[in-house]
């Protein structure tokens, strides 16, 4: 029997006041998703509030991403994603918070997308996420209503990055310290190396160079 990933993608395409476009990054799905279908896995789209996904990072020379996007399959999947509610948890035995920084502005408040996750987890499924995609685990909680993430270890694109690529005043927090505010213990090695962690099926990992080792925890933490 297949198993199934649901990617889960941010509708907001605005990067604050500054002028410029963002959405869900692409290579943060499209190089995670190989890994799940070597493994088996069916790909599966949700975003905060549905239809047509905007994409950023899609860059000429990344092939798979290209290749990926090229896909008739995908591509209509990602011209019109469902919104949460519109799912059965049941169905997905991963769900995967793809970051960009749209997620930023949109994932904290998504409540239905909180549920799904929470469901998902809760019936023995994996919660991953990757860079910006935590941002996604802010509202998930347990059934006795503590956070998701409190107690447990986990990464994201950290302070010391989101300065680096100058938009710690344009985002609308930093997700590093959002994180840490709800009882997780963040965990971060060197700007943009690959750096991913498991800690009781939740798997995160910190900037977009992680998100095929946050696949890779991700299969393995549902074998286990």
């Amino acid at each position: 029997m297949s198993k199934t990933v649901l990617f889960a993608l941010t509708s907001h395409a605005e990067l604050g006041d500054t002028g410029r476009k963002t959405g869900a990054y692409a290579p943060e799905f499209a190089h995670p998703a190989a890994v799940f279908s070597d493994n088996g896995y069916d790909i599966e789209f949700v975003s905060v509030a549905g239809g047509q996904a905007p994409l950023d990072g899609i860059k000429p020379d990344d092939a798979i991403t290209q290749s990926f996007l090229a896909d008739p399959a995908i591509a209509e999947k990602l011209s019109n994603t469902p919104v949460a509610d519109a799912l059965d948890p049941a169905d997905y035995d991963v769900i995967y918070f793809a970051g960009g920084h749209g997620t930023m502005w949109d994932f904290p408040g998504a409540s239905t997308l909180a549920n799904l996750a929470a469901e998902i987890y809760n019936h023995g499924g994996v919660v991953a996420a990757v860079c910006h995609g935590p941002s996604g685990l802010l509202g998930v909680t347990l059934p006795d209503g503590s956070p998701l993430v409190q107690g447990k270890t986990v990464s994201s694109f950290t302070n010391e990055e989101e300065i680096a690529v100058g938009l710690n005043g344009v985002v609308p927090f930093l997700l590093e310290d959002a994180l840490t505010d709800l009882g997780a213990k963040h965990q971060k090695a060197e700007n943009f190396s690959v750096f991913a962690v498991t800690d009781t099926r939740l798997v995160t990992g910190q900037n977009p160079a992680s998100a095929v080792e946050v696949a890779r925890q991700a299969v393995d933490a549902l074998a286990e």
